[in-house]
């Protein structure tokens, strides 16, 4: 028989100050079953209390603390988060939901409150297996649980809580009006193997809490677990450490290009300004929409080496006047100047297209769409420009190659490996939690990439012979003499 019951002591050992929410008669292991119940909630729960949830396996028709055989584990139905924001029309001030004033000044939005986890995971293992005893693996002996009555020793069934499937979507907050919330209790049986994988993979998550992530974060890693086929997520590590190790590379293969950069001939300056301050956008608008960490990192590294970038294509010096900097900027060379020109022109024609159509969204959202404050709708016209518009700013440098009939001056080992990693992208826009306008965006530099490929196809570059911007691919390194 399978018993679930509520409590707000984390232990328990009598039958006083608990509640019977499920009862399963005739309970068969090897029967998948999913109910939704309503529990009611204490008072203390209420008061941003805790709530916990006792499962037992016993003896049909015995109380299962009357039983000797019994097992049982235990599950808090309440966890601790920071509320996310409410949502307001920022010229009508309407809510996007209807809630008492008084409430919500109660909890402020910085402070963690109770929250109601609505899904309850139980799992029994049903392989048969033998273990020697000396070397029985640390997270089965975890879960075994036996007694001895008499002579006899009896191996209790394992029992498991699955704490993967407890995600960040089914939470709910607990007000003080609220009496009842629904559970959705769900059964399954489970085998040994994936029982240990389990095991680890919930180790992990656990761990990742403790070296500072937030539940947000660590809810990004149980989502790629849960939701994913484990075919599909071997896959999914295989590409995802591709992609870490082409990150590596495209960072340091673009910074030492433009280390050794001392022209801007052929080189979009607006192009670099322009990718500087989308960068930055996106940067700022992923961290207010409190996107996956393994999103926001690489984002934050781009914006800080784009900053740079810049510095080096304005040519910008900063000298010290005791305390107050000073910034210089070089001076263009005639060839630097004609590449200008094109670059100019160039962003003319777009700058008719572009400008109107980003004015024009902004009011639209601001009219139409509620934000949590001036700088999230700010944050969110500017990124949507970006997205929507930002392959635009790529087309000045395919127009000055265009003009020069030269792909001579491009970082091609940094944008090859960038390259790669826009289809590796592709694929994590499937997997992992990111807005949709960011999910977009992956795709939409697929296109740019062939035209450039194309590009570099008609515009072949002879390794051999210095290019006419004074660089040579192909320079022996000097060596000694003898």
């Amino acid at each position: 028989q399978l018993s679930v019951y509520t409590t707000t002591r984390s232990n328990i050992g009598a039958e006083s100050n608990i509640d019977l929410v499920l009862n399963v008669e005739d309970f068969d292991i090897e029967s998948k079953f999913e109910r939704t119940v309503n529990v009611s909630v204490p008072k203390k729960t209420r008061n941003n209390g805790t709530l916990y949830a006792y499962i037992f396996l016993h003896h049909a028709g015995i109380l299962p603390w009357h039983d000797g055989k019994q097992v049982h584990i235990v599950s808090p139905l309440t966890t601790y988060m920071v509320p996310k924001p409410e949502e307001v029309n920022l010229l009508t001030g309407e809510s996007a939901t209807q809630q008492i004033e008084a409430e919500k000044q109660t909890n402020a939005l910085d402070e963690p409150v109770s929250h109601w986890r609505s899904r309850l995971t139980l799992n029994v293992m049903v392989d048969d297996f033998v273990f020697d005893g000396s070397s029985l693996p640390a997270d089965v002996h975890r879960y075994m649980k036996m007694v001895q009555l008499g002579k006899t020793v009896h191996y209790l069934p394992i029992l498991f809580i699955d704490q993967l499937s407890n995600r960040v979507k089914d939470l709910m907050v607990i007000n003080r009006s609220t009496t009842e919330l629904p559970l959705t209790v769900s059964y399954d049986k489970i085998s040994l193997g994936k029982l240990r994988f389990w095991i680890h993979m919930q180790d992990a998550v656990y761990s990742l809490q403790q070296f500072g992530f937030s539940e947000k974060d660590a809810d990004e890693v149980k989502g790629i677990f849960v939701d994913t086929n484990l075919y599909f997520l071997a896959l999914t590590f295989f590409v995802a450490a591709f992609h870490l190790l082409f990150d590596f590379l495209a960072f340091k293969n673009d910074i030492s290009f433009w280390k050794k950069k001392r022209t801007m001939i052929g080189m979009s300056t607006k192009a670099v300004l322009w990718r500087c301050f989308s960068t930055v956008v996106i940067f700022l608008f992923l961290l207010d929409e409190q996107t996956s960490l393994l999103v926001l990192i690489p984002a934050g590294i781009g914006a800080v080496i784009e900053l740079w970038k810049v510095k080096k294509a304005l040519k910008m010096t900063i000298k010290w006047q005791g305390l107050r900097p000073k910034i210089q900027f070089g001076t263009y060379n005639d060839s630097e100047k004609k590449t200008e020109e094109y670059d100019t022109q160039a962003m003319k024609y777009l700058s008719y297209l572009l400008y109107p159509l980003c004015i024009g969204g902004a009011g639209y959202s601001l009219l139409n769409v509620k934000y949590k404050s001036w700088y999230s709708w700010l944050i969110n016209s500017f990124v949507n420009g970006v997205y929507a518009f930002g392959f635009l700013f790529m087309l000045p440098q395919l127009f000055v190659n265009y003009k020069m009939k030269s792909v001579a001056h491009l970082p091609w080992k940094a944008f090859t490996y960038k390259a790669f990693n826009t289809f590796i992208d592709d694929i994590f826009a499937f997997i992992i939690t990111m807005p949709t306008s960011h999910r977009l965006a992956c795709f939409r530099d697929d296109v740019v990439f062939l035209v450039y490929l194309y590009q570099r196809w008609l515009y072949p570059v002879d390794k051999s012979r210095v290019n006419e911007y004074g660089e040579s691919y192909e320079e022996k390194p000097k060596k000694k003499a003898h």
